[in-house]
């Protein structure tokens, strides 16, 4: 691995789940998948804060983002990749919740990429990652 790559982790979230590259970004690293809750666990759970007032429902993708947050727990610097717009910029709403939550992962955060996900393989993906860090390592 390059040194200039060394500790640095991509996350490729959209709201289905989050393609984590813990190993590194070289060509043929392999990424671990985290599936978000499922869509009927989502709806029962909306349903439930329309009955309970004052429930928070930004709860319901914490064990989601959790998940991601263990499996970059190791990470020097973190590039993430989303894809989405407004509302449904999952890797906005991780980069909040890591702001809240974990606020030292936050802290890991160099940069972020958007892109259409579901138009680019794993290699394409690490090679937009490499590509970023290697425009921008300079100001980092």
């Amino acid at each position: 691995m390059s040194d200039y790559l060394h500790g640095l982790v991509a996350v490729a979230i959209t709201r289905d789940e989050a393609r984590v590259w813990a190993t590194g970004v070289e060509p043929g690293s392999t990424a671990l998948t985290v599936h978000a809750p499922s869509e009927m666990a989502r709806h029962h759970h909306v349903r439930e804060a329309q009955h309970h007032r004052g429930h928070d429902t930004e709860h319901q993708n914490s064990l989601f983002y959790e998940s991601i947050s263990q499996a970059v727990e190791g990470a020097t610097s973190i590039i993430l990749i989303g894809h989405g717009k407004a509302k449904a910029n999952e890797m906005v709403h991780l980069t909040q919740y890591w702001e809240r939550k974990h606020p030292e992962l936050a802290q890991k955060v160099l940069g972020a990429i958007d892109s259409d996900l579901e138009a680019l393989s794993q290699a394409q993906i690490l090679s937009l990652v490499r590509d970023w860090y290697g425009q921008y390592k300079e100001f980092i």
